[in-house]
């Protein structure tokens, strides 16, 4: 992650949990289930104008947006970007790298100055491993949302197609 200013002291983790606990992908987990995950978790800041990652490039993690805003950028046939979403408070991107090792789907860059919490493949890998359990309930709770992503991109899509 380059663009980007890790953050680390005493208090991140406690922030972590208090900011998992509002993160839909975390609204079934116990105390003791998001202290694990927390532990996993790293925060940094991205400045405006810069890019998280672009499409194309090596996706390994999730990013949890704290605050600030961040801009979801596709290619388009003719080259041009398009701003596909705009990420704020509470919303996730990247969460198909955790599931996949398929290149980024899109381009992310931050709009305004911006506070994230990352989690790592290998982190979730590493819950996976040690805290099975747990690591099914984020499995679950990832699909869940890629299914209502999913969801939502189709009725998208179908506003835009011509009937057979």
């Amino acid at each position: 992650m380059k663009n980007v200013k890790n953050i680390s002291d005493a208090g991140v983790k406690e922030t972590i949990i208090d900011f998992l606990i509002n993160i839909p992908l975390f609204d079934e987990f116990k105390g003791n289930e998001l202290n694990i995950i927390a532990q996993h978790m790293n925060c940094f800041e991205i400045e405006n104008g810069k890019i998280l990652f672009k499409e194309g490039d090596r996706g390994d993690y999730v990013c949890f947006v704290v605050n600030g805003k961040l801009d979801v950028y596709k290619q388009s046939v003719t080259e041009d970007n398009v701003v596909i979403a705009t990420l704020s408070r509470g919303r996730s991107i990247g969460e198909m790298s955790i599931i996949d090792k398929t290149p980024r789907s899109a381009t992310v860059k931050a709009k305004t100055n911006s506070f994230l919490i990352s989690f790592t493949q290998e982190s979730f890998d590493s819950i996976l491993k040690e805290h099975p359990f747990i690591g099914i309930k984020i499995l679950k709770s990832i699909l869940r949302i890629l299914s209502m992503n999913m969801r939502k991109t189709s009725s998208r899509l179908a506003d835009y197609m011509l009937p057979i």
